[in-house]
């Protein structure tokens, strides 16, 4: 029996049902396999009286010819509740249009069902399939949309049956002082874990059901696929595809930005415009833009021209970066698991980053400026809002304190500069202002 898994978007898609009493619609967003489906039917079981799921994926040409006229609703609903064996109640039961991006006349309809205000309305779907099947329709205004995103770190320990770490760290954070070893590296060993492992329900599915990390990058490499067959459908060019594919050996480079004649010869920033766009808009990726005056407002300088790529989720990285040799050879599972990575597979814990900040809800943004001298540049791996400030974070693998970019960039700025932040595999420290912030406790940074 596959596990549910809880998953904080829960409570979100509650206060919805509780605050607009539906008033709107609800459109989940999300990745393939990243549990949008899943999420959905378990909380229209437990929060309604009864619910219906049409799956479009599934659905019968009877079921999609109903949308095809809404002039009476009464017949619609009294056809549904026939088809699908289920007795709706007035305002207590909720339709879930699955995929709602294979039916766009069903999307459409939103705005009709909503106005009539019988039922909740809850759509699931992927989003460059709905931005690219609307031709013709009206996109519904009467839509809240969400995000889920892989499994955070605090999802994941739920899932192993940790329901305890996180409330006890969110105390620590209001007095932090140093761990000790002993108790620092077995969250260390936590962590590491959920990097191997990674936040796809599915690949967390079969690592509790195993044990076994070599099932479970089984599943991954699965994901993979279905992802690569997903970008040739929507780009036949194979370039996003080489976009993706090309994200380890970028990040592996330390570039100041994503390289792309070394992923697609010949190719310009104009050349793939779209096929970052479609790239974005599948959620298999987060892209960091190099903010060229950091401020309170990053957005207004971001520079479009610069940009790092990063898989969604860590898991998948891991992966992804050896997905052309067997698992018995790939050369981070083992370095993980014996907590021997070395600084030149950092890329790791940068893409680990990104995933966090994401969650968070954080948009990200870099920022790099040349040194004296010229020769090269400072980099600051990321910068988030703090208030009317930013605080610069600079990420290691190991447990080296310097940070020379982050000291550069602290005095370049310094009249813009909150908390500069070091983020590392080694256990809490401050100095100054600039604190030591060991990883697994990223996702305890507030967004404002």
């Amino acid at each position: 029996m596959k596990r549910l898994f809880k998953r904080k978007l829960y409570d979100r898609l509650l206060f919805w049902k509780t605050e607009r009493k539906g008033k709107t619609a609800v459109l989940i967003e999300g990745a393939r396999r990243v549990g949008k489906s899943t999420l959905v039917e378990t909380f229209a079981k437990n929060e309604y009286k009864s619910y219906i799921l049409i799956d479009f994926g599934k659905a019968s040409a009877r079921v999609k010819a109903l949308f095809d006229d809404l002039s009476d609703l009464n017949y619609f609903f009294l056809q549904l509740q026939f088809v699908y064996r289920t007795t709706l109640h007035v305002r207590d039961s909720v339709i879930i249009f699955d995929e709602v991006q294979l039916c766009p006349k069903a999307r459409q309809a939103i705005k009709y069902l909503v106005a009539d205000g019988r039922y909740d309305y809850i759509e699931t779907g992927f989003l460059i399939s709905l931005h690219k099947n609307v031709k013709d329709i009206l996109i519904p205004s009467e839509e809240s949309k969400l995000s889920l995103h892989p499994m955070d770190y605090e999802e994941f320990r739920w899932a192993l049956g940790d329901t305890t770490t996180f409330s006890l760290l969110r105390e620590w954070m209001e007095k932090p002082q140093p761990f000790g070893n002993a108790v620092h590296r077995k969250f260390m060993q936590d962590f590491r874990l959920y990097m191997l492992v990674g936040g796809m329900p599915q690949a967390v599915d079969e690592f509790l059901e195993s044990n076994n990390i070599a099932e479970t990058d089984r599943v991954k490499r699965e994901i993979l696929a279905l992802y690569e067959d997903d970008f040739h459908k929507f780009d036949p060019t194979g370039r996003a595809s080489s976009l993706f594919d090309g994200i380890p050996s970028q990040l592996t480079g330390n570039a100041s930005r994503y390289q792309l004649s070394s992923t697609i010869a010949g190719a310009k920033q104009s050349d793939i415009l779209e096929q970052l766009s479609e790239l974005q808009e599948s959620q298999t990726v987060q892209i960091a833009y190099r903010s060229n005056d950091p401020g309170a407002g990053l957005s207004l300088s971001k520079d479009f021209r610069h940009f790092k790529l990063f898989t969604a989720d860590t898991g998948l990285f891991v992966t992804l970066a050896f997905k052309d040799k067997d698992f018995t050879e790939n050369v981070i599972y083992r370095k993980l698991l014996g907590d021997k990575l070395k600084a030149n597979l950092g890329y790791v814990y940068e893409n680990m980053t990104a995933q966090m900040l994401t969650a968070a809800g954080y948009k990200l943004f870099y920022h790099t400026f040349p040194t004296k001298t010229g020769g090269h540049n400072y980099e600051v791996d990321f910068l988030i809002p703090q208030g009317d400030k930013v605080c610069p974070i600079e990420v290691k693998s190991s447990g080296y304190k310097s940070h020379a970019s982050l000291d550069a960039f602290c005095r370049k700025y310094h009249d813009r500069v909150a908390n500069p932040y070091v983020v590392y595999t080694k256990d809490y420290a401050r100095e100054g202002n600039l604190t030591y912030l060991p990883i697994y406790l990223l996702p305890l940074l507030q967004h404002p």
